[in-house]
């Protein structure tokens, strides 16, 4: 049984929307059209020692660690994948939210396809006043061809075809890679590229993930000026860790039974 592990930063004063997200994580259930059973567990990540705004909900399916001080979003991360079990990690921000279903119809992409190693999903913003809206282009249902990403990345003006924070990946791999890029910014951007030079992904077509839209959010932060403004070197070194990676024909090799967990289920 596949174990899925949601790996969750957040910021303690940044941190009253994640009852939400934790609400939309519950409320993820077993579909009757995807036959896999599967089971999930959060990995919350305090980037500070401080407390959270509203305490965490008792589960034994959440574990909490906190850093001892702000170390940022890709620091965040990482720490908290030393301690997944599940053999696929999904990226879930504290202010964001999952659609209903979201967990199983990536189980099922990832059972179907074990050539698939990572996977990403349309992603609306989700407005201050509740409103969903649409980015203005998607990319289409289906797979990914490795390089894909990159090649985009580079005609676009450096822009993604796709959303990173609705990420999905096999642990392994991305422990691989390193986890996320120590960067002041863009980590899930060095991420993702890194994980397109070398294995095949997916895209769903159908919206996955509400992402959060709101004046104090970390991106849009001022708290981030100084990260910021080493963006261009960020991007560069992203794109070169790609690069030397297709370079050199690193390749991730699928395993049809690569979701076979390594530890029991957690109830």
């Amino acid at each position: 049984m596949p174990l899925i592990s949601v790996i969750t930063p957040v910021l303690p004063a940044h941190s009253a929307w994640l009852t939400d997200t934790w609400h939309s994580l519950r409320q993820q259930e077993q579909q009757a059209d995807h036959p896999w059973d599967w089971e999930w567990e959060w990995l919350v990540q305090r980037d500070g020692p401080e407390p959270l705004q509203e305490p965490l909900p008792e589960d034994s399916r959440i574990r909490q660690q906190a850093n001892p001080v702000a170390f940022g979003p890709a620091l965040a991360r990482t720490l908290a994948l030393a301690r997944a079990r599940g053999s696929l990690v999904k990226v879930l921000d504290a202010d964001d939210q999952l659609t209903p279903g979201q967990l199983a119809r990536e189980v099922a992409v990832f059972q179907s396809h074990p050539e698939v190693a990572w996977l990403t999903s349309a992603a609306h913003d989700l407005l201050p006043d509740g409103r969903s809206v649409a980015p203005g282009w998607e990319a289409p249902e289906g797979a990914i061809p490795i390089g894909w990403v990159a090649g985009w990345w580079r005609q676009h003006g450096r822009r993604l075809p796709v959303h990173p924070a609705s990420l999905c990946v096999r642990r392994e791999l991305l422990r691989a890679l390193g986890g996320w890029m120590a960067l002041p910014a863009s980590e899930d951007t060095g991420l993702l590229l890194a994980l397109n030079a070398v294995a095949q992904g997916w895209h769903l077509g159908q919206t996955g993930l509400l992402y959060r839209k709101w004046p104090s959010q970390l991106t849009a932060s001022s708290l981030l000026e100084p990260r910021h403004s080493h963006r261009q070197d960020a991007f560069a070194i992203a794109e070169q860790r790609a690069e030397a990676l297709a370079a050199w024909g690193v390749r991730w090799p699928a395993e049809p039974d690569s979701l076979q967990p390594e530890s029991p289920q957690i109830r």
